[in-house]
């Protein structure tokens, strides 16, 4: 991850802020920071856990969460969303103690900032209603280099997802224009996506940058397991880059997937070499789960091509 991270005190001398840049795109790290099975990952300074009890993440909603010390020391927190303007604010008021120690409180606001689209600039702003609060909180909590090392972990934290890559090359029998094509037409792509057990049944696309993209993978015996995402870039019949995003389902074991997908398309002698990418899983297990699936996927797709199928639906 980037190693540039900035703090700040403003000139009424109330607030804190602590800036940091991270080699992940922005929706990837607003799941990190709003998904409180991410969060407990890396919540806090060195060397300290996270409890959560609650995160009602809504406007008005609680979030209650239990920070623990190297030492064994205890930090109850009670905070409230404010304002939840994805993927680009949040504030909530927090109010926490050590337990058996004095109470701070403050309202804190994230902001995430997309330089690229690979690329994140993340900012807390803590504001306290005094300075002398303020103090308390750097001079007791270590707040200022708290907030550092809490960045640096979630820094640590989505590079991780970084490492649980899936890469796939393939050649399909077809001009790729076609190629591209059956990646972007939901006709065409709700005829190949999914495994045998669980084919496409719904499919719908905006094929534009900023459009979305919803399908649903169906059983012969009713279970679903619904998938979604937006389309980032799109360079035809060259580059294609959207997030893919799978919801959990319990009642069949399926968790969820925040994930990102590149390919690219390159002609090789009236065939189309395909690199396919698929970033940030939280685990080498979920990884390989997506590389069977998509295997056989586009196994199906290879068939289509050599039938001419494409052809008559694109």
């Amino acid at each position: 991850m980037s190693t540039k991270q900035s703090s700040q005190q403003n000139a009424d001398d109330r607030e804190i802020v602590i800036t940091r840049d991270f080699n992940a795109p922005r929706e990837l790290v607003w799941e990190a920071m709003t998904n409180p099975k991410h969060v407990v990952n890396w919540w806090g300074p060195r060397g300290f856990s996270t409890t959560i009890e609650t995160m009602d993440f809504r406007v008005g909603g609680d979030w209650k969460h239990v920070m623990r010390g190297p030492d064994g020391a205890k930090y109850p927190n009670h905070s409230v969303f404010k304002e939840i303007v994805k993927p680009e604010r949040i504030v909530y008021t927090c109010s926490g103690h050590c337990e058996g120690g004095p109470g701070v409180c403050f309202e804190s606001t994230w902001s995430f900032e997309a330089p690229a689209s690979d690329k994140t600039r993340v900012t807390i702003r803590m504001v306290f209603p005094s300075a002398t609060e303020r103090d308390l909180v750097v001079k007791e909590f270590g707040a200022i280099e708290g907030g550092k090392q809490t960045l640096e972990r979630l820094g640590e934290f989505l590079a991780g997802r970084s490492a649980n890559t899936l890469i796939i090359t393939r050649k399909f029998a077809a001009p790729r224009e076609l190629v591209f094509k059956a990646w972007t037409t939901a006709e065409v792509v709700r005829n190949w996506w999914g495994c045998k057990e669980f084919p496409a049944g719904h499919m719908e696309m905006d094929a534009r940058p900023g459009g979305a993209w919803r399908g649903c993978l169906r059983a012969d015996d009713g279970r679903e397991i619904w998938l979604g995402g937006k389309f980032i870039e799109i360079i035809r019949p060259e580059r294609l880059v959207f997030t893919f995003v799978r919801e959990a389902a319990p009642a069949i074991g399926v968790e969820p997937v925040d994930t990102r997908v590149t390919l690219t398309f390159a002609e090789d002698e009236g065939k189309t070499l395909m690199q396919f990418r698929q970033e940030f899983f939280v685990s080498a297990e979920l990884r390989d789960d997506h590389g069977n699936g998509w295997s056989t996927s586009l196994a199906r797709l290879d068939e289509m091509f050599a039938a001419q199928e494409v052809m008559s639906t694109a």
